[in-house]
């Protein structure tokens, strides 16, 4: 496989455009197939069966383009499938997980109160109860489905403010802020969210994500194979949705060039 081969990259809906900018920012001369199942989307609420199948039909159109790698931006999906598509292809599959360790290595070995926010098929997966079982003993950690905020990002609803910030209160003043480390987002839809988090939480609590260690894995792979692009290449992203209209077109332009969205 070519170092110029582009990297394939997929989400339910625009979530996972994230990853994309983290990709773009740490990474900048990787050409990027990025695709959305808007039309399909919210994941989350799914069964696993059915996920499994748009994640299948989705890497197949992917390989038949050439990737060198499949990065599937999505924590519901790759719970659900990750494995499967592993078995399937030939190339490096790197799949998203929630950055429990992260929050977890915060304490430095004190014990830690930390939310996982994510859809309820992640937080349902063996996948995620593997993680959990790794630090439920020494730490407190509560599992918060969040189905709302996957469905505010693809209805262009990320800057009503308030109501996000009545939609984050609904899922999360049910906890203690004033003890709260960490809130985890476990859905590359939250990552937009960010800067209404840190307005939710005290400024002790860290809000954080998968993305950027997702994408460090992802250079190390290609790396390890001699495929990251030359320093001569152009980078770029090319966007294709199952939902078709023009707001979901105008929309994954406006979230892929938002600046909050990487570190």
């Amino acid at each position: 496989m070519s170092s110029y081969a582009p990297i394939g990259v997929f989400d339910s809906g625009l979530g996972g455009l994230s990853v994309v900018r983290q990709i773009r920012h740490d990474l900048p001369h990787e050409r990027i197939l990025y695709v959305a199942d808007s039309k399909r989307a919210p994941y989350g609420v799914r069964s696993k069966e059915e996920i499994i199948q748009f994640s299948i039909e989705i890497a197949d159109s992917l390989v038949a383009q050439g990737v060198k790698a499949i990065v599937i931006a999505c924590n519901t999906a790759t719970a659900a499938a990750v494995n499967i598509l592993r078995e399937r292809y030939s190339i490096p599959i790197i799949g998203m997980e929630p950055a429990l360790k992260v929050a977890v290595d915060r304490g430095a070995g004190t014990r830690q109160h930390i939310v996982v926010a994510a859809t309820p098929l992640t937080l349902r997966e063996h996948k995620f109860a593997q993680l959990l079982e790794r630090f439920n003993d020494d730490h407190t950690i509560a599992k918060q489905p969040c189905p709302d905020l996957v469905t505010l990002v693809e209805s262009g609803q990320l800057h009503n403010h308030d109501l996000v910030m009545q939609t984050l209160h609904r899922y999360f003043d049910q906890y203690d802020y004033a003890s709260l480390d960490s809130i985890v987002l476990g859905c590359t839809h939250f990552v937009f969210f960010k800067p209404y988090f840190e307005e939710l939480v005290e400024s002790h609590t860290a809000i954080l994500d998968g993305n950027k260690g997702t994408v460090r894995h992802l250079a190390v792979v290609l790396e390890s194979l001699g495929q990251l692009a030359d320093e001569s290449q152009q980078g770029s992203v090319h966007i294709t949705n199952s939902d078709t209209s023009v707001r979901l077109h105008d929309l994954a332009l406006e979230l892929l060039h938002a600046s909050h969205c990487y570190e």
